[in-house]
Parts: C-alpha cells; sequence; structure tokens
C-alpha cells in the first residue's frame, strides 16, 4: 500500500475563512480519506455546498459528503449529546450516515461545562467576551483542574457511573469554578436551577451513554492513520484566535487552532505532514468581541452575500468585517505557526469569497486583484500553490 499522504487545512484569520470548503476540496478525486478534528469542538460551523446540497458541519467532518470518514483527536472535544442530532440531520441531506471515530483520550464536553459558560458569559452583560457558548473553554479548564472525563471512559463508566462522576465535578469542582469568576451561585438566575437539578445531569448522562455507541473507539492511531490513502486535519476557527496568541487575548480561544495539536499528533505515530493549506478570506471576518484591525462596515464590501450560516446570534453578536492590515500582516500568522515543525512542508493558500470583492483581496492601503497580489514576492516566497475561490463550490475552485 502506498504511503499515505497528510494534509492539514488551517485558518489564517479569526474563522469563518471557509475551511469546510477547504476540506471539501481536498477529498475531491475519489480516494479513501479521514479527516481528523485536532482542535475546538461543536461550536465550529463549517459549510459545505455541493449544488444540490448544503450542511453545516459541527462534529463530522467536512469531508462526509465525499465519504470521508471522521476522527476525533485525543485534542479534541466532542459533545456526544449533540452527535445524534447532527448524524440524523446529514443523513436527511447525505442519505447516508458517515463513520465517526475517537480517540478513547478525547475529552469530552459536559453539560455543566455548557451551562457555566453560558451563566458566565451572561453574567459578563456589556463586557461579554463574545464566546459561543459551547463550553470549549470550560472544558480546557477544568480538564487542567483535573477533572477529564474521556470517551473512554463514557464507554467504561456507563450510564450510572458517569451520573455519579458529574455530580462529584459538580459538587468538589463547580464551586471552586464560581469562586474564581467571584460570582454566587443564586446570582446566576435560569443557570443557578440547572446547576442544582440532578436531573439536568441525569439526562444528559444516559442520551451521552446512547450517543458514544454511534462511534468507533481507536486504539491504535498509528495503525489507523496507515489505512487511509489521504489525511486531512480539518482545524476549528483561526490563528488570530489561538490560545497562546498574545495581540488578541483574551479575546481567544481556549484551543490550538494552527499546526501545535497536529505536529503533536503526528509526531507520536512518527509521520510529517505533507501539505498546509492556509485559507483565507478576501476580506476579513470576526465573530465576538475583541479587536479587529482595520473594521470596516458590511456595506465597505461591494458584493457582499448573507452569511446564512453566521446570522446574528445571542452568544456572539453579528459578524464582523475588515480589511487585511498589510501584506506583512497577511503572512506573520503563519510564519509564526510554521515554527510548530521542525521540517517545512508544502505551503499552500485558498483565498476565498472573491466573487463578494470583484476578484481583488481588500486591504487598508488599497484593493488588489488576487492574481496581482499573489504574485508579490512576500506571498510567492511564502506560499508554495495558490488557490482562488469564486464561489462556493469546491469543484470550481481554480489553482
Amino acid at each position: 500500500m502506498s504511503k499515505t499522504v497528510f494534509k492539514a487545512v488551517i485558518g489564517k484569520n479569526f474563522g469563518d475563512e471557509g475551511k469546510g470548503l477547504a476540506t471539501d476540496f481536498l477529498c475531491l478525486g475519489g480516494a479513501k480519506n479521514l479527516v481528523v478534528r485536532a482542535n475546538g469542538g461543536a461550536q465550529s460551523g463549517h459549510t459545505v455546498e455541493t449544488g444540490t446540497k448544503r450542511f453545516v458541519f459541527h462534529e463530522l467532518s467536512s469531508g462526509s459528503f465525499r465519504h470521508a470518514d471522521t476522527y476525533w483527536a485525543a485534542t479534541y472535544h466532542p459533545d456526544l449529546y449533540k452527535l445524534a442530532e447532527e448524524i440524523e440531520d446529514f443523513r436527511a441531506v447525505g442519505g447516508f450516515v458517515p463513520r465517526v471515530y475517537a480517540s478513547k483520550n478525547a475529552g469530552i464536553t459536559t453539560i455543566l461545562d455548557v451551562i457555566l459558560n453560558m451563566a458566565f458569559e451572561t453574567a459578563r452583560g456589556v463586557g461579554r467576551h463574545g464566546s459561543c457558548g459551547m463550553g470549549i473553554y470550560e472544558c480546557e479548564l477544568r480538564e487542567q483542574a483535573g477533572y477529564k472525563i474521556t470517551v473512554g471512559d463514557v464507554t467504561t463508566l456507563g450510564a450510572e457511573g458517569l451520573i455519579h462522576e458529574l455530580l462529584e465535578i459538580r459538587e468538589n469542582y463547580v464551586s471552586k469554578r464560581l469562586n474564581e469568576e467571584k460570582i454566587a451561585i443564586d446570582s446566576l438566575g435560569e443557570y443557578t436551577q440547572l446547576l442544582r437539578d440532578d436531573n439536568v445531569v441525569i439526562n444528559y448522562a444516559k442520551t451521552v451513554c446512547n450517543n458514544v455507541g454511534l462511534i468507533e473507539i481507536v486504539d491504535s492511531e498509528r495503525e489507523f492513520l496507515a489505512g487511509y490513502e489521504q489525511v486531512i486535519f480539518e482545524n476549528g476557527q483561526g490563528l488570530l484566535l489561538d490560545s497562546e496568541c498574545e495581540r488578541f487575548y483574551p479575546n481567544v480561544t481556549g484551543s490550538r487552532t494552527g499546526l501545535a495539536n497536529v505536529a503533536a499528533i503526528l509526531n507520536n505515530v512518527g509521520e510529517k505532514l505533507d501539505e498546509v493549506l492556509y485559507v483565507s478570506r478576501s476580506y476579513v471576518t470576526r465573530h465576538g468581541a475583541g479587536e479587529l484591525p482595520c473594521e470596516c462596515e458590511a456595506s465597505d464590501i461591494p458584493g457582499l452575500i448573507t452569511d446564512v450560516t453566521n446570522l446574528p446570534n445571542e452568544w456572539q453578536g453579528k459578524l464582523r468585517f475588515g480589511l487585511h492590515e498589510s501584506v506583512e500582516e497577511f503572512i506573520r500568522p503563519v510564519q509564526e505557526d510554521t515554527k510548530a515543525l521542525d521540517y517545512r512542508p508544502k505551503l499552500s493558500l485558498l483565498l476565498t469569497h472573491l466573487n463578494e470583492t470583484d476578484g481583488a483581496v481588500m486591504k487598508r492601503d488599497g484593493n488588489v486583484p488576487a492574481e496581482e497580489f499573489v504574485t508579490n514576492k512576500e506571498i510567492a516566497g511564502l506560499f508554495d500553490k495558490v488557490y482562488l475561490s469564486e464561489d462556493r463550490f469546491a469543484d470550481n475552485i481554480k489553482g
């Protein structure tokens, strides 16, 4: 069997760049594909359109329409409670159920994480961080405090055991977390009752234990990955939201959004990346609070199409828009991200949404036709290959 090819899809900005489109594109051609989710969790909303079908992927991979399998790595935080609903929604659109695999060490997001996330964000009022309310950051903090629950734990504990674990966490950890935020449990309104209601935990645990049967546990990651022709890491969010991105702290995510997790996983199995595909809109978007350099109005983007995946919502407000700062700032996140590797794979760039900007990249000092932008010596010197997308369909990407 030929060597497995390893690729990664990374958002270059604040997310919403088109990582679903990029993953769908890499799955074209009929190879036996596996798509790995290696950071974040169900907060991702990656949209794929095929012309006749459209789906927003959260925990299933964006290669699912092409019959790619999905794998949750140990660095991913699956929400088993929501999995069954997404699978059924995809079955209604795609006509089949994709295969989902998981590392036994993947730490699950729990109902307690979600409630705390929503409660704290609500309590911040006008000072909201712009969290999506899905509990990913709270999951990270809980695990750091020593209260991790893995996919493997769910399979061995069963419903009764999981209920016991969650009640122990509620008793011993949640109160400490509330103290850290200097918030009294009685001040949380509707979330006070949710945190105190045993039935919330019981119903959650029973659902999760049913849903874990929808996935297959992987014992040997090395052998598992080697069974595919192509393995694609589909990351969530973007480099400017990485947990270690100092420039935009504290309005960042709790996970590593670049190559850090990918490099660690492949190093553990003795493999290396063949290609990294960085994705950027021809302009910049950002959800939630935090700095957005060169922020502009939606009306400043000449052909802006309503993004139905990113409509205004209670937790993150409306999608914000901005211009690229400069060529130097365009490539800086990529240069920093590749330091996670001690080798140089092929580096590619996918520019999306060009149909909304008359084929130009929108910069602070003026718009530049995409074909001209990618010939800039700094862009051409960093990226080995450039792809251009003028619509929502992977089959039409040029490059």
